[in-house]
């Protein structure tokens, strides 16, 4: 039978007394958690691990005596081991260091069922010459030192989130392990400059872990929440207003990339505003990485501000927006010139080629004349938009999707135009070409039916086939012009979308803990032999593996609402063809972890 003994490092060189841990239920296996000093009270150490267990909810005790011989205190071993009849336990643990060598020596005192102490010792018998070894069932023992710090702040992964079933799901030997460390907190709170009458040895033996600034923002962040929580519930109470449920706002509300983001942030703050404590580990960190998403967001955004605002940017881009946007329609005003007449040498249909082409260029007209309208009020806009980015750099990318949106209106208007006239003229074709096969479309079983048809349905259906088959090729080189030019405007759009999402959803705190404290998160752990003396037992050293960067973001990735399309490649491809109109617009509703 093997012994596992989880040892904390910082406890090697302690001076001797009683070994306070647990024994691992289910596995044999014992935690050492801290080393309490002599000179001690008996009564005392009882009350205090009573207290402590109380406290912390670890069913803790007194695992053994740990002795490490110095100068005036000689028989302190047989004392210690004296300490099994007052502690009674199934199994005492006697650890001894000698002075010089780095292994330790473990007895095992196991306690009969007549309260008897009983030793297990290897015997040997000779006889005659020969020599017969007799062995009793000796108890092997393996110290596995750990890092107490480490494992203290450590979280395995995957992380449980509930509480696992003792019998369907029992939880392993090393999951045990690290929550008995992370749950014994109280037993730290002893230190050297405590005056009560007992001394410790763990990892904060030399005195307490503290910040001052992390208690000030403790302080700080009560009134903070308060503040917000106020600020919430007058945001919340304005958009219940009857006037924003109205199908106009609430339509505009729900495709607008402002108010999307908007929203999203509401719903940040009334997350971290909560007077409730993160439950569990994934909470906590997904709170980090809201307050430390919106950190960086708010940062960026007032360095965006400061640089435009500065050297008079905000005129630069204003005078510059103007004559950019009467060159685009300059440009379009040319593209449809040359499709009006034998582009790249094709032979279109003049008549429809003309009524399109005027069309289009009627509504170029209008658009100039709105861009000319707005002129005076552009460099307004752009220096209160600009304001925006106060609240982070998200608001500003969201702002300018919005202001592209508005500006490459037309672009939209020829697309949909361009869409419908293509899309109605395919499915036309598609369903004279049933016709003639003598099929039809079953609306109510959603499927092709056979039908029988008389010779006028023949008749108009020919007539009706080959005016659409010959206008199809002038409806599709427009229809396919402005849907390259409705992609452009689509994927920059796409690329800003992106980028607010990745400000949202990135990681960063968690991404930093594994950078800086790759200890904090841990994938596993590995072992390497520590020390193999003869005459001691084997010392394995517990090291912490982290985890992947990738993991780490995978994991611990903020849920965004969605500005991906639904849509696969294939699905996209076969809109496109069929003429079927493609939305950029990012669905409030749609949630994606």
């Amino acid at each position: 039978m093997v012994l596992k003994v989880f040892f904390p490092q910082c406890c090697n060189r302690a001076d001797s007394g009683l070994l306070v841990g647990r024994w691992i239920s289910g596995h044999d296996s014992a935690v050492v958690l801290a080393v309490i000093h002599y000179p001690f009270i008996p009564g005392q150490v009882k009350q205090y691990v009573q207290k402590m267990q109380a406290q912390s909810g670890v069913e803790l005790s007194v695992l053994g005596s740990w002795s490490l011989p110095k100068d005036g205190q000689e028989g302190m071993e047989s004392f210690l081991r004296d300490l099994s009849t007052i502690f009674p336990q199934e199994r005492w643990l006697q650890i001894n260091r000698e002075l010089g060598k780095t292994g330790f020596t473990c007895q095992v005192v196991h306690r009969d069922q007549n309260g008897k102490v009983v030793q297990r010792e290897a015997k040997k018998k000779v006889e005659g010459g020969d020599e017969e070894e007799e062995e009793e069932e000796e108890e092997k023992v393996i110290f596995v030192h750990y890092e107490q710090k480490k494992v203290m702040f450590s979280q395995l992964h995957p992380v449980e989130n509930g509480v696992p079933h003792p019998t369907t799901d029992p939880p392993s030997e090393l999951r045990q392990m690290f929550r008995t460390v992370a749950s014994s907190a109280p037993l730290f709170f002893l230190d050297r400059y405590d005056n009560g009458p007992l001394k410790s040895t763990h990892w904060q033996t030399e005195g307490r872990e503290a910040s001052i600034i992390v208690e000030l923002l403790k302080q700080a962040s009560v009134p903070l929440c308060l503040l917000i929580g106020w600020l919430l519930s007058v945001w919340s109470w304005i958009c219940n207003l009857r006037v924003f449920s109205l199908f106009p706002l609430r339509f505009l509300s729900s495709k607008l990339s402002t108010c999307v983001q908007l929203s999203y942030r509401s719903e940040h703050m009334r997350t971290l505003s909560s007077r409730t404590p993160a439950a569990g580990h994934a909470h906590f960190m997904r709170k980090a990485n809201m307050v430390v998403s919106f950190l960086v967001d708010v940062s960026l955004g007032m360095l965006l501000v400061w640089w435009l605002y500065r050297d008079e940017h905000i005129s630069m881009l204003a005078n510059a927006l103007l004559p950019a946007a009467e060159h685009v329609a300059k440009e379009l005003e040319e593209l449809l010139q040359w499709l009006m007449g034998a582009p790249a040498g094709l032979k279109m249909n003049r008549a429809l080629d003309q009524v399109l082409g005027r069309f289009f260029l009627y509504h170029i007209h209008l658009w100039i004349s709105y861009v000319h309208l707005m002129s005076p009020f552009v460099e307004g806009i752009l220096w209160y938009g600009g304001l925006s980015a106060c609240f982070g750099l998200t608001f500003a990318l969201s702002l300018l999707s919005d202001m592209v949106a508005l500006l490459t209106f037309h672009i939209y208007c020829f697309y949909v135009y361009g869409a419908r006239l293509y899309c109605l003229k395919i499915y036309g074709l598609s369903s004279l070409w049933r016709l003639f096969r003598g099929k039809k479309w079953n609306v109510l079983r959603q499927r092709v039916d056979s039908c029988s048809y008389d010779l006028d349905q023949l008749f108009i259906g020919t007539l009706l086939f080959t005016i659409l088959l010959f206008l199809l090729p002038t409806t599709a080189l427009y229809y396919l012009v402005f849907t390259l030019l409705r992609l452009v405007v689509v994927l920059f759009q796409g690329v800003l979308h992106l980028s607010v999402d990745f400000i949202n959803s990135f990681p960063l705190f968690a991404l930093g803990l594994r950078l800086t404290r790759h200890h904090r998160l841990a994938e596993g752990v590995k072992f390497r032999v520590l020390c193999e003396e003869p005459g001691t037992a084997l010392h394995l050293l517990m090291e912490i593996n982290p985890l992947k960067c990738s993991t780490v973001v995978q994991t611990y990735r903020t849920p965004t609402y969605s500005c991906y399309p639904r849509d696969s490649w294939a699905a996209l491809v076969k809109k496109l063809f069929v003429g079927e109109l493609v939305y950029p617009w990012r669905h409030k509703t749609t949630k994606t972890d």
